[in-house]
């Protein structure tokens, strides 16, 4: 049997049935005996990075594996962004890279290279999979493919890279004969800090959980819901678990950190008690000064990894009580331990949050009165309003990103995804054909200006796929998110960031769409909007929209550098403000 046709029939075994491939002369092999198996389809991209990318957002809509392949040297090395995108948000995606023969690897030697475009791939990737490995041999394939889909999803999942060489790859070899790799024994953890736990829980008057991507990882999310409702505890969520709940659901505070709105921080900074489950609470979440976040707060965090959990008292932030167990062990706990809560003071506390929600809504009627240009927040309300149940949602990064999560009103059972920690520019593109081969509702890929450019070249996959996508450029016609950088310290200085001043390049984005073949539609004001959206989402196949906003529209509210996140900016009235707080405020 030809090794290359080995690697294909596990790959159908593992349950793989789209692979994202750009083709090289040391992985035509492997492409060959993907395009013989019935099961499986071979999508050519334009560009590995965008590969990487589409294997990502499909291996998080499918919860199975995403499937990548790229040739030797350039090719491996472009899939370098995507494949971080992977690793800090835990997605189990498989890299297969091809290399050049066995007798042209430099190994020891003290050669730059020896095999045209030999790199060693391995290296580079290490310190952003959990596993990378080069294969030079034949027998151990059966064993590295085993280990390496086995790692992609034990505990906490990610990443791997195999780098098979082009002579091994054409190498016959009997199945039969193949090493296999076996996974160690699961280790049986008895819980011991359920005293402490509920200790901390029962003591609490002004409780709320933080829920994060873990929650999606450990397919946790009907647990959480049974252990919401036993509670009756208000909750937030971070940017990488905004789809786990309606955000109707009356207990839910709204989002937390640096760029989302007042009410859920004001929730989060005056809570006595956080229960974080499933996230690291970086500083996009907790702000960069982190001794100000929910200072007067007990706090639990709850995280299979342990080594995230060991930072907090590097980062200066105490926690009360570190639980490093895996989550639905965790929620098993909750769900049958019993709690003496406080529930009179929980209730007030309830209503208190609510009353923030009223007061600090993300949209409101002033952003419907802009005449010139679309205003991102009505746009929003508009989108998510039209948006069906089901519907996936993927945002590029930057202002569209910030805009997105503060703005769109997330429906039952849609999924809202983005590279939340990489967050490179230029994955909402290529990510929404992965979401599109992983399911049949339209998709809505939401990006800007500027990370349209990075990855424009997939417009020609999309349209050879008729993929149903409708993409939504957030277009304020220059890189916004870092003129707000420049704003704070190169007095505004917009150096590559500006069409004006800063050399940047505003093309006409309709007309390379229909370069492309596919349509696409302008709005330049609020006219018509609502129906010309509705349109657009009930429409079949590929279409654009560019949206074109002011190039001064804001992200508000936004934190300043080393404020808390109860105080962002624009700032509010400081008697307002003090009535607000529970908490001392920071002044």
């Amino acid at each position: 049997m030809k090794l290359s046709d080995y690697v294909a029939s596990f790959a159908e075994k593992k349950g793989i049935r789209e692979a994202f491939v750009l083709t090289g002369g040391c992985i035509v092999h492997i492409i060959d005996s993907i395009a013989k198996k019935k099961n499986i389809q071979y999508i050519p991209v334009q560009h590995e990075q965008s590969g990487a990318m589409a294997a990502d957002c499909y291996a998080r809509l499918k919860d199975s594996y995403g499937l990548v392949l790229a040739t030797s040297g350039p090719g491996a090395t472009n899939l370098l962004t995507g494949i971080c995108c992977s690793y800090y948000d835990s997605i189990p995606v498989v890299a297969i890279t091809g290399q050049v023969p066995t007798s042209q690897l430099k190994k020891d030697s003290k050669s730059r290279q020896i095999g045209f475009q030999e790199t060693d791939v391995v290296s580079i990737f290490k310190s952003v999979t959990k596993y990378a490995k080069l294969i030079d041999d034949p027998n151990n394939i059966r064993y590295e493919l085993e280990k390496a889909f086995y790692l992609a999803r034990e505990g906490r999942p990610g990443p791997v890279l195999l780098d098979i060489c082009d002579d091994v790859q054409r190498a016959e070899i009997d199945p039969s004969k193949l090493k296999s790799f076996t996974p160690p024994k699961a280790k049986n953890k008895k819980f011991t800090k359920l005293a402490k736990l509920k200790q901390l829980i029962n003591a609490s008057s002004r409780p709320i959980f933080i829920f994060g991507a873990g929650i999606r990882l450990s397919n946790s999310s009907e647990l959480v819901s049974v252990v919401k409702d036993k509670f009756k505890i208000p909750y937030t969520l971070t940017w990488g678990a905004m789809d786990i709940f309606d955000h109707k659901d009356p207990l839910y505070a709204g989002s937390f950190g640096v760029t989302s709105g007042r009410a859920g921080n004001f929730a989060v900074q005056n809570s006595d008690l956080i229960i974080s489950i499933g996230t690291r609470l970086d500083t996009h979440e907790v702000g960069s000064k982190i001794t100000t976040f929910a200072r007067e707060a007990k706090k639990i965090v709850v995280d299979i990894d342990n080594a995230e959990q060991i930072k907090y008292k590097k980062m200066g932030m105490k926690v009360d009580l570190l639980i490093n167990d895996d989550l639905v062990e965790f929620l098993k706990i909750l769900k049958t331990a019993k709690f003496s809560l406080k529930l009179p003071e929980i209730l007030n506390w309830s209503k208190k949050i609510k009353s923030w929600k009223k007061l600090y809504p993300s949209y409101s009627k002033k952003d419907e009165a802009q005449k010139n240009n679309v205003n991102p927040y009505y746009f929003m309300n508009v989108l998510s309003k039209n948006s069906k149940k089901g519907q996936s949602i993927i945002a590029d990064c930057g202002s569209n990103l910030i805009w997105t999560m503060q703005g769109f009103k997330i429906k039952k059972d849609q999924r809202v995804i983005s590279a939340w920690n990489h967050s490179p520019m230029g994955y909402a593109l290529p990510a929404s054909m992965g979401a599109a081969f992983a399911g049949n509702n339209k998709v809505i890929c939401i990006t800007g200006d500027g990370g349209m450019q990075i990855n424009i070249q997939e417009l020609a996959t999309i349209h050879k796929h008729n993929l149903n996508i409708a993409i939504f450029i957030v277009n304020n016609h220059c890189h916004g998110i870092i003129q707000g950088t420049q704003q704070n310290w190169l007095k505004a200085a917009y150096h590559a960031s500006d069409p004006i001043k800063g050399k940047l390049p505003d093309p006409d984005f309709s007309k390379i769409a229909n370069a492309y073949g596919i349509k696409s539609i302008d709005i330049k004001n609020h006219k018509n909007i609502d129906s010309v959206i509705k349109k657009i989402l009930n429409s079949k196949g590929p279409i654009l929209c560019n949206i074109h906003m002011d190039r001064k529209s804001q992200i508000y509210p936004k934190l300043l550098f080393g404020k808390p996140i109860e105080d962002s900016d624009p700032l509010l009235e400081r008697e307002e403000f003090y009535r607000q707080m529970i908490v001392k405020p920071i002044s």
